[in-house]
């Protein structure tokens, strides 16, 4: 019980460093030139095909990945139910890669934390020591599965 508390107040303090503009990721396998406005007309039919759920449209209807539950496990799912033809090129995956702001992180803080560690399939967050977690660019792949853990919110995809 302890635990959860520390970990609430720690979000509530990295709440108040997070900056303003939020970066938004569209969703994989975007092809070449596409401006999404396609998808302002469409069925939407990649939300509903992604078995993670975190395609979501925002109010104009254009697609975003939301990180909060889950990441992208690569499935293709949203590359084949894409009707406008925007998702289409199977190899280009996610246009970013995960980002610790340190002064968010709870291990940078001092507090032993390993909550990111554990979902990175491609091993891309290592540890300098105990407490300094650091992600490795080369190996990222923005899947997003490190951000709807980090319970200070701490992680982000950026381009």
């Amino acid at each position: 019980m302890e635990h959860e508390s520390r970990r609430g107040f720690f979000g509530a303090i990295a709440s108040l460093f997070k900056e303003e503009t939020q970066v938004i990721v569209r969703p994989p396998y975007v092809m070449e030139g596409a401006t999404f406005n396609e998808c302002r007309s469409c069925e939407a039919m990649c939300v509903s095909a992604c078995e993670e759920n975190i395609i979501d449209r925002d109010p104009q209807g254009l697609p975003f990945l939301n990180f909060n539950l889950s990441g992208c496990s690569d499935c293709h799912k949203c590359l084949e139910a894409c009707t406008p033809a925007v998702l289409g090129n199977p190899t280009k995956f996610i246009q970013g890669h995960a980002k610790i702001t340190m002064i968010n992180c709870m291990s940078h803080q001092g507090s032993i934390c390993f909550s990111c560690k554990e979902p990175c399939l491609e091993d891309a967050i290592v540890f300098k020591g105990m407490l300094n977690p650091i992600i490795l660019p080369e190996k990222c792949t923005g899947c997003g599965y490190c951000i709807g853990v980090c319970p200070s919110g701490a992680i982000e995809v950026v381009a």
